[in-house]
């Protein structure tokens, strides 16, 4: 019988990347909170799959808090968007009217 010299791949039984116990789980880490007065707050413009996208942050507040008032400012100026690592996006070229709500709820912005 004829052993196999080259072998392309590795073995899925003793690989230790596979197994369960050596996968670390990556725990996210409580940001701390402040007042909305002292938050600086930036403003980009992206562009996403052809069409403009808003970013505002970074909100250093609690999840619920920041979702709630995702909600409300995507109500207000009728668009679709998402919160994501403290950031709000926001469809569409809206900095100016986005800009009047977030100073109206007592944040600061950076110009």
């Amino acid at each position: 019988m004829r052993k196999n010299l080259f072998e392309l791949g590795s073995s899925l039984d003793e690989d230790s990347s596979w197994s369960s116990d050596n996968k670390a789980k990556k725990t996210l880490t409580c940001k701390e909170t402040k007042p909305f007065e002292e938050h600086s707050l930036v403003f980009k413009l992206e562009k996403r799959r052809g069409k403009m996208v808003t970013l505002v942050g970074e909100f250093f507040i609690d999840e619920e808090s920041l979702k709630s008032l995702c909600t409300k400012w995507k109500k207000t100026l009728g668009v679709g968007g998402t919160c994501k690592d403290g950031f709000m996006e926001f469809q569409g070229k809206c900095q100016e009217k986005l800009k009047t709500l977030v100073l109206a709820e007592g944040f600061r912005t950076k110009s």
